[in-house]
Protein backbone atom coordinates (compact mmCIF):
# COMPACT_ATOMS: atom_id res chain seq x y z
CA UNK A 1 0.00 0.00 0.00
CA UNK A 2 1.62 3.51 -0.99
CA UNK A 3 1.85 6.48 1.83
CA UNK A 4 0.59 9.77 1.40
CA UNK A 5 4.58 10.96 1.91
CA UNK A 6 5.14 8.37 -1.01
CA UNK A 7 3.66 11.34 -3.39
CA UNK A 8 7.18 13.29 -2.16
CA UNK A 9 10.44 13.35 -3.14
CA UNK A 10 12.81 14.25 -0.78
CA UNK A 11 15.01 16.97 -1.36
CA UNK A 12 18.05 18.26 0.69
CA UNK A 13 17.59 22.31 1.27
CA UNK A 14 21.72 22.41 0.57
CA UNK A 15 20.93 20.56 -2.97
CA UNK A 16 17.90 22.41 -4.17
CA UNK A 17 18.99 24.96 -7.20
CA UNK A 18 19.87 28.57 -6.69
CA UNK A 19 16.88 30.69 -7.52
CA UNK A 20 16.87 34.50 -8.20
CA UNK A 21 14.29 36.61 -6.12
CA UNK A 22 11.99 39.04 -7.59
CA UNK A 23 13.62 42.54 -8.37
CA UNK A 24 16.76 41.02 -7.05
CA UNK A 25 15.24 40.55 -3.64
CA UNK A 26 17.05 37.95 -1.08
CA UNK A 27 14.05 37.22 0.90
CA UNK A 28 10.10 36.43 0.04
CA UNK A 29 7.92 37.59 2.87
CA UNK A 30 3.98 35.87 2.91
CA UNK A 31 1.42 36.95 5.41
CA UNK A 32 -1.19 34.99 5.98
CA UNK A 33 -4.47 36.39 7.51
CA UNK A 34 -6.81 33.71 8.45
CA UNK A 35 -10.68 34.59 8.76
CA UNK A 36 -13.45 31.45 9.68
CA UNK A 37 -16.81 30.78 9.93
CA UNK A 38 -17.14 29.08 13.47
CA UNK A 39 -20.73 27.40 13.24
CA UNK A 40 -22.34 28.10 16.44
CA UNK A 41 -24.18 24.62 16.18
CA UNK A 42 -21.19 22.57 16.67
CA UNK A 43 -18.20 22.33 19.01
CA UNK A 44 -16.07 25.24 18.65
CA UNK A 45 -12.56 24.29 16.98
CA UNK A 46 -10.63 26.01 20.11
CA UNK A 47 -11.53 27.32 23.94
CA UNK A 48 -10.12 30.03 25.22
CA UNK A 49 -12.51 29.36 28.37
CA UNK A 50 -12.79 25.89 29.28
CA UNK A 51 -16.37 24.21 29.45
CA UNK A 52 -17.65 24.44 33.00
CA UNK A 53 -17.05 21.07 35.35
CA UNK A 54 -15.20 19.25 31.45
CA UNK A 55 -19.05 19.39 29.62
CA UNK A 56 -19.09 20.44 26.44
CA UNK A 57 -22.15 22.54 26.37
CA UNK A 58 -24.13 23.34 23.15
CA UNK A 59 -24.33 26.56 22.32
CA UNK A 60 -20.88 27.39 23.11
CA UNK A 61 -21.60 30.96 23.33
CA UNK A 62 -18.29 32.82 25.39
CA UNK A 63 -15.92 30.69 22.74
CA UNK A 64 -17.97 31.63 20.00
CA UNK A 65 -17.59 35.24 20.98
CA UNK A 66 -13.98 34.89 21.65
CA UNK A 67 -13.34 33.90 18.18
CA UNK A 68 -16.16 36.40 16.43
CA UNK A 69 -14.28 38.92 18.45
CA UNK A 70 -11.14 38.27 15.71
CA UNK A 71 -14.49 39.23 13.07
CA UNK A 72 -15.65 42.13 14.06
CA UNK A 73 -12.64 44.19 15.54
CA UNK A 74 -9.61 42.27 15.09
CA UNK A 75 -9.56 41.59 11.20
CA UNK A 76 -9.45 45.52 11.03
CA UNK A 77 -6.49 45.91 12.80
CA UNK A 78 -4.34 43.49 10.94
CA UNK A 79 -5.96 45.04 7.62
CA UNK A 80 -4.69 48.65 9.03
CA UNK A 81 -1.54 47.01 10.03
CA UNK A 82 -0.77 45.75 6.55
CA UNK A 83 -2.27 48.36 4.75
CA UNK A 84 -0.41 51.27 6.00
CA UNK A 85 2.32 49.15 5.02
CA UNK A 86 2.15 48.82 1.70
CA UNK A 87 2.30 44.94 2.51
CA UNK A 88 -0.53 42.82 0.35
CA UNK A 89 -1.67 39.77 2.42
CA UNK A 90 -3.42 36.17 0.96
CA UNK A 91 -6.78 35.71 2.78
CA UNK A 92 -7.36 32.24 3.92
CA UNK A 93 -10.45 31.88 4.19
CA UNK A 94 -13.77 29.77 5.04
CA UNK A 95 -15.60 29.97 1.70
CA UNK A 96 -18.98 30.80 3.46
CA UNK A 97 -17.41 34.07 5.18
CA UNK A 98 -18.00 35.39 1.80
CA UNK A 99 -21.85 35.76 2.20
CA UNK A 100 -21.68 35.29 5.91
CA UNK A 101 -19.19 38.52 6.49
CA UNK A 102 -19.13 40.28 2.96
CA UNK A 103 -17.61 43.31 4.97
CA UNK A 104 -14.61 41.87 5.55
CA UNK A 105 -14.17 39.66 2.50
CA UNK A 106 -15.20 43.23 0.80
CA UNK A 107 -12.45 45.25 2.38
CA UNK A 108 -9.94 42.49 1.36
CA UNK A 109 -10.89 41.91 -2.02
CA UNK A 110 -10.50 45.83 -2.31
CA UNK A 111 -7.00 45.70 -0.65
CA UNK A 112 -6.14 43.70 -3.33
CA UNK A 113 -5.73 40.64 -1.34
CA UNK A 114 -5.27 37.34 -2.76
CA UNK A 115 -8.12 34.93 -1.55
CA UNK A 116 -7.05 31.22 -0.86
CA UNK A 117 -9.45 28.72 0.05
CA UNK A 118 -9.75 27.82 3.73
CA UNK A 119 -12.50 25.05 3.75
CA UNK A 120 -16.06 26.05 3.20
CA UNK A 121 -16.47 25.90 7.40
CA UNK A 122 -14.18 25.99 10.07
CA UNK A 123 -13.94 21.97 10.45
CA UNK A 124 -11.46 19.38 9.75
CA UNK A 125 -11.35 17.57 6.03
CA UNK A 126 -12.29 14.27 8.11
CA UNK A 127 -15.50 15.45 9.57
CA UNK A 128 -16.96 15.99 5.81
CA UNK A 129 -19.70 14.14 4.49
CA UNK A 130 -18.68 14.67 1.02
CA UNK A 131 -15.33 16.37 0.87
CA UNK A 132 -15.23 16.65 -2.95
CA UNK A 133 -18.92 18.63 -2.66
CA UNK A 134 -17.75 20.81 0.63
CA UNK A 135 -14.49 21.79 -1.55
CA UNK A 136 -16.36 22.75 -5.06
CA UNK A 137 -18.65 24.84 -2.48
CA UNK A 138 -15.82 26.49 -1.23
CA UNK A 139 -13.91 27.28 -4.79
CA UNK A 140 -17.03 28.51 -6.17
CA UNK A 141 -18.26 30.82 -3.01
CA UNK A 142 -14.59 32.53 -3.65
CA UNK A 143 -15.15 32.29 -7.07
CA UNK A 144 -18.18 33.84 -6.82
CA UNK A 145 -17.14 36.79 -5.39
CA UNK A 146 -13.60 37.40 -6.19
CA UNK A 147 -14.55 36.62 -10.05
CA UNK A 148 -11.24 34.40 -9.85
CA UNK A 149 -10.48 31.03 -9.49
CA UNK A 150 -8.73 30.83 -6.15
CA UNK A 151 -5.32 28.38 -7.04
CA UNK A 152 -4.54 28.20 -3.16
CA UNK A 153 -5.66 25.86 -0.27
CA UNK A 154 -5.08 26.03 3.63
CA UNK A 155 -7.05 23.16 4.91
CA UNK A 156 -9.13 23.72 8.42
CA UNK A 157 -6.11 22.65 11.25
CA UNK A 158 -3.99 21.44 8.29
CA UNK A 159 -5.71 18.45 7.74
CA UNK A 160 -5.87 16.05 4.76
CA UNK A 161 -7.43 12.38 4.26
CA UNK A 162 -5.72 10.64 1.65
CA UNK A 163 -8.13 11.94 -1.27
CA UNK A 164 -7.55 15.85 -0.35
CA UNK A 165 -5.16 16.53 -2.68
CA UNK A 166 -6.50 14.46 -5.40
CA UNK A 167 -10.11 16.34 -4.92
CA UNK A 168 -8.39 19.83 -4.46
CA UNK A 169 -6.32 19.54 -7.71
CA UNK A 170 -9.75 18.47 -9.41
CA UNK A 171 -11.31 22.00 -8.05
CA UNK A 172 -9.07 24.03 -9.75
CA UNK A 173 -5.93 24.39 -7.14
CA UNK A 174 -2.42 24.91 -8.02
CA UNK A 175 -0.58 24.93 -4.64
CA UNK A 176 -1.26 23.79 -0.87
CA UNK A 177 -0.09 25.24 2.76
CA UNK A 178 -0.57 21.98 4.60
CA UNK A 179 3.17 20.39 4.68
CA UNK A 180 5.14 23.13 6.62
CA UNK A 181 8.32 21.23 5.82
CA UNK A 182 10.20 23.32 3.89
CA UNK A 183 11.83 27.14 3.22
CA UNK A 184 11.12 27.03 -0.47
CA UNK A 185 8.16 25.11 -2.49
CA UNK A 186 8.28 21.76 -3.07
CA UNK A 187 6.15 19.30 -5.76
CA UNK A 188 3.44 16.81 -4.64
CA UNK A 189 1.87 14.52 -6.90
CA UNK A 190 -1.71 13.75 -6.85
CA UNK A 191 -4.41 11.62 -9.39
CA UNK A 192 -4.84 14.61 -11.38
CA UNK A 193 -1.54 15.65 -11.91
CA UNK A 194 1.42 17.57 -9.60
CA UNK A 195 0.40 20.73 -7.40
CA UNK A 196 3.32 22.86 -5.09
CA UNK A 197 3.47 22.55 -1.57
CA UNK A 198 4.34 26.42 -0.44
CA UNK A 199 6.46 26.79 3.42
CA UNK A 200 2.98 27.79 5.37
CA UNK A 201 4.47 28.35 9.02
CA UNK A 202 3.99 26.63 12.22
CA UNK A 203 7.12 28.03 14.33
CA UNK A 204 5.64 31.66 13.17
CA UNK A 205 2.16 31.15 13.64
CA UNK A 206 0.41 32.85 16.38
CA UNK A 207 -1.88 29.31 16.85
CA UNK A 208 1.13 28.00 17.56
CA UNK A 209 2.68 30.60 19.80
CA UNK A 210 0.00 31.38 21.64
CA UNK A 211 -2.91 28.53 21.79
CA UNK A 212 -0.59 25.93 21.51
CA UNK A 213 3.05 27.33 23.46
CA UNK A 214 0.66 29.62 25.68
CA UNK A 215 3.88 32.39 24.94
CA UNK A 216 2.97 35.72 26.27
CA UNK A 217 2.00 38.49 23.25
CA UNK A 218 5.67 39.95 23.18
CA UNK A 219 6.73 36.16 21.88
CA UNK A 220 5.16 36.34 18.67
CA UNK A 221 7.38 39.50 17.52
CA UNK A 222 10.57 37.47 19.26
CA UNK A 223 10.11 34.25 17.28
CA UNK A 224 9.49 36.17 14.19
CA UNK A 225 11.93 38.46 14.51
CA UNK A 226 14.53 35.48 15.20
CA UNK A 227 13.37 33.64 12.87
CA UNK A 228 13.46 36.76 9.83
CA UNK A 229 17.06 37.33 11.27
CA UNK A 230 18.44 34.00 10.74
CA UNK A 231 16.31 33.18 7.24
CA UNK A 232 17.97 36.48 5.96
CA UNK A 233 21.50 35.78 6.91
CA UNK A 234 21.11 32.32 5.27
CA UNK A 235 19.92 34.27 2.38
CA UNK A 236 23.49 34.83 1.14
CA UNK A 237 23.32 31.59 0.10
CA UNK A 238 19.71 31.38 -1.93
CA UNK A 239 16.57 32.89 -1.61
CA UNK A 240 13.85 32.40 1.73
CA UNK A 241 10.46 32.33 1.91
CA UNK A 242 9.52 33.36 5.34
CA UNK A 243 5.80 32.87 5.85
CA UNK A 244 3.91 34.64 8.80
CA UNK A 245 0.37 33.13 10.03
CA UNK A 246 -2.08 34.97 11.61
CA UNK A 247 -5.73 35.22 12.93
CA UNK A 248 -7.38 38.55 14.01
CA UNK A 249 -8.98 36.60 17.05
CA UNK A 250 -5.26 36.07 18.55
CA UNK A 251 -3.04 38.81 17.04
CA UNK A 252 -5.71 41.35 16.70
CA UNK A 253 -6.30 42.19 20.00
CA UNK A 254 -5.37 45.33 22.00
CA UNK A 255 -2.45 43.40 23.52
CA UNK A 256 -1.18 41.58 20.72
CA UNK A 257 -1.75 44.23 17.57
CA UNK A 258 1.48 46.77 18.08
CA UNK A 259 4.07 43.36 18.07
CA UNK A 260 2.96 42.81 14.57
CA UNK A 261 2.93 46.27 13.75
CA UNK A 262 6.82 46.34 15.45
CA UNK A 263 7.26 43.32 13.62
CA UNK A 264 6.67 44.69 10.34
CA UNK A 265 8.06 47.65 10.64
CA UNK A 266 11.62 45.89 11.57
CA UNK A 267 11.80 43.43 8.53
CA UNK A 268 11.12 46.45 6.31
CA UNK A 269 14.06 48.03 7.49
CA UNK A 270 16.34 45.20 5.69
CA UNK A 271 17.22 45.44 1.97
CA UNK A 272 16.20 42.95 -0.54
CA UNK A 273 13.11 42.02 1.28
CA UNK A 274 10.12 41.68 -0.53
CA UNK A 275 6.12 40.88 0.33
CA UNK A 276 3.93 38.36 -1.86
CA UNK A 277 0.98 36.72 -1.52
CA UNK A 278 1.15 32.83 -2.08
CA UNK A 279 -0.07 33.15 -5.95
CA UNK A 280 2.57 35.30 -6.85
CA UNK A 281 4.88 32.97 -5.17
CA UNK A 282 3.88 29.78 -6.90
CA UNK A 283 3.75 31.81 -10.56
CA UNK A 284 7.47 33.26 -9.43
CA UNK A 285 8.86 29.60 -8.35
CA UNK A 286 7.39 27.68 -11.95
CA UNK A 287 8.52 30.39 -14.04
CA UNK A 288 12.14 30.53 -12.10
CA UNK A 289 12.76 26.66 -11.55
CA UNK A 290 10.65 26.13 -15.48
CA UNK A 291 9.46 23.19 -13.67
CA UNK A 292 9.28 19.84 -15.74
CA UNK A 293 6.00 17.99 -14.40
CA UNK A 294 6.23 15.74 -16.01
CA UNK A 295 9.35 14.36 -15.00
CA UNK A 296 8.45 14.89 -11.52
CA UNK A 297 5.59 12.90 -12.00
CA UNK A 298 7.65 10.06 -13.46
CA UNK A 299 10.13 10.71 -10.64
CA UNK A 300 7.55 10.67 -7.75
CA UNK A 301 5.56 7.32 -9.05
CA UNK A 302 8.36 5.34 -9.35
CA UNK A 303 9.64 6.23 -5.99
CA UNK A 304 6.41 5.33 -5.28
CA UNK A 305 6.49 1.91 -6.53
CA UNK A 306 9.87 1.03 -5.73
CA UNK A 307 8.29 1.53 -1.81
CA UNK A 308 5.50 -0.41 -2.30
CA UNK A 309 7.42 -3.36 -3.97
Amino acid sequence: MSLLTDRLKYEAIIDRPKLKGPNGSKIIVWTTVNVELWNIIRPMPRNALPPPMGNQLLPNVPNWSWHEYGNRVGFWRHLNALQSRNITATLAINGHVCSTYPRIAEAALEAGWEFMGHGYEQQPQHSLDDEDAEIAAAVEEIKSFTGKQPIGWESPGLTETENTLDLLKKNGIEYVCNWPMDDLPTTIETKNGPMLTLPYPLETNDIVIHIIQHQPANVFYQQCKETFDRLYLESEENIKIMAISMHPYLTGTPHRIGHVEKLYDYINQHDGVIHMTGEEIYHWYKSETKTDYSLIRWIVLAHSRTKSS
